[in-house]
């Protein structure tokens, strides 16, 4: 059944100016793009809180038809690029910090994540029991996701088959308001091994690695490039069909997604050196093996926080709740906060 208050939130408003609507997508295809890089942050999130998510949607919509419209075309124009940039510079960066600082970066998504509840909240109002329904299954599935696989798979080689599976789950989190592709890459055990081939193809294009450092990375690279056009044509349909049809599940579900995804951002957690005979990705490891793995594929362990890091945890919680907070206000008036209650 529709509920046409909720799915008006999430209308493209055409009354915007079209200067006004590609720099609102460069600001929204930034954060996005930042976002993709963070374990924790939507990026559907990030284009909802600067104002062009309603845009975006409904231009791949009309694009992915055939239906090629100009304020369509500036929608989605504007915030690619501004994302393709993004993640190009800042990939190899974000990957470093995440290695050698997990628990620092970790309490930074925690609350960069429970940021965007706020968003998803005034776009299910009023709430009714579907909505709560939708949460408490998606968030059921988010806490089984991570029981089960925890930080993801650490080491080995990737196959083509799961790098397409990472770039359709990136691609997801792209659409979807509250699902975090970084998140998703951690589970899959992908995430280093992504934002490596993205520096890599940054070091070649800016002449540091060359033609060798593209051909490294075209193995992680194209993959993953393909599931992302596949999964942002079908995901963005897909959820405008379920936000006009069954808009009240659907955001409870994105809800539920939202707050689940916190669970598997433990932050106290860090990388551990491995040491010969130790199971890593399947497989015993040898002197060798143990000693040439990379920081970004040893195994997690859990460790007991001291006083200090506690304090830190918490405030870093808050700095990136109120970051995400500050955000959504700037682009709330353009976002359909209101939801439907007005």
């Amino acid at each position: 059944m529709s509920d046409p208050s909720s799915a008006s939130s999430i209308e493209a408003d055409d009354s915007m100016p079209l200067m006004t609507l590609a720099l609102r997508g460069c600001l929204g295809g930034v954060l996005m793009g930042l976002a993709n890089l963070v374990p924790g942050i939507s990026g559907g999130t990030m284009l909802l809180a600067a104002g062009v998510y309603p845009a975006f949607i409904a231009g791949i919509a009309e694009v992915s038809t055939l239906r090629f419209r100009t304020r369509s075309i500036v929608s989605l124009a504007s915030i690619v690029l501004a994302a393709v940039t993004g993640i190009l510079l800042l990939a190899g960066t974000m990957k470093e910090l995440v290695t050698l600082h997990r628990w620092v970066m970790y309490s930074l998504f925690i609350g960069l994540t429970l940021g965007g509840l706020p968003l998803i909240w005034r776009l299910a109002r009023p709430i009714t029991p579907a909505v709560w329904s939708g949460a408490a299954v998606a968030f059921g599935l988010m806490v089984l996701m991570a029981l089960a696989g925890g930080a993801g798979a650490r080491g080995g080689e990737p196959s083509t088959g799961l790098l397409f599976l990472s770039g359709l789950s990136g691609a997801a989190a792209m659409i979807l308001p509250g699902v975090s592709g970084g998140y998703l890459l951690l589970l899959l055990g992908q995430y280093e091994v992504i934002l490596g081939g993205i520096d890599q193809v940054k070091q070649g294009l800016l002449g540091g690695g060359g033609s060798d450092a593209l051909l490294g990375a075209a193995g992680v690279v194209i993959p993953v490039g393909l599931g992302v056009v596949v999964g942002v044509v079908g995901v963005s349909n897909l959820l405008r069909w379920l936000l006009r049809r069954h808009a009240k599940v659907t955001l409870g579900a994105l809800l539920g997604l939202l707050l689940g995804a916190v669970v598997g951002l433990w932050p106290f957690q860090q990388p551990v050196a491995p040491e010969a005979g130790d199971r890593v990705a399947g497989r015993v490891l040898t002197p060798l093996e143990a000693e040439a793995l990379l920081p970004e594929d040893w195994p997690l362990a859990t460790f007991s926080p001291t006083g200090a890091e506690v304090g830190g945890s918490l405030g870093l919680i808050a700095a990136g709740l109120s970051a995400t907070i500050l955000i959504a206000r700037i682009g709330g008036r353009d976002s359909g906060g209101s939801g439907g209650n007005e």
